[in-house]
């Protein structure tokens, strides 16, 4: 809690041009882990039956079931991200807006929080995932190296 506290405070300080690359930044890793949801994609394709085969088939199921929900919410958070630096003009339009760029940073201080979550959840995920077809291949090779002997 108090971190969150600490860091809501940090967004008071940044400027707009600060808040305008720190959303690049978060349009830019977020695009990429929509390619990568298209990887994710893929491999689960080419691993369908051995996901079904082996191992925990409702374990499976969970992880990509959470893989869709992933590519969900990582599309909210790109628009998101989107309407927020569209909203920038407010910051650097040189007028004095007090209350709308109080709203804007708080709209940046939400994002962040959102975005960070979201990236955690995510890493966990992504590990999940290679968890489950590095068990696949290591017991696609096993029965493999028992069928040559």
């Amino acid at each position: 809690m108090e971190t969150t506290q600490t860091h809501l405070r940090y967004v008071e300080w940044l400027n707009a041009e600060e808040m305008h690359e720190a959303s690049k930044e978060w349009l830019s890793e977020l695009n990429f882990i929509k390619d990568e949801h298209l990887f994710f994609e893929d491999l689960v394709t080419q691993f369908t039956s051995q996901l079904i085969t082996y191992g925990n088939f409702s374990s499976n199921k969970e992880v990509i079931d959470a893989i869709n929900q992933s590519q969900k919410q990582n599309s909210t958070l790109i628009e998101a991200v989107r309407i927020h630096e569209n909203k920038l003009q407010v910051m650097v339009d040189g007028v004095d807006q007090l209350e709308e760029e109080k709203v804007y940073a708080k709209e940046h201080s939400d994002l962040i929080v959102a975005i960070t979550e979201f990236l955690k959840q995510y890493k966990l995920l992504k590990t999940q995932l290679f968890n489950i077809i590095k068990s696949i291949k290591k017991e696609y090779k096993n029965e493999h190296l028992l069928g040559r002997k």
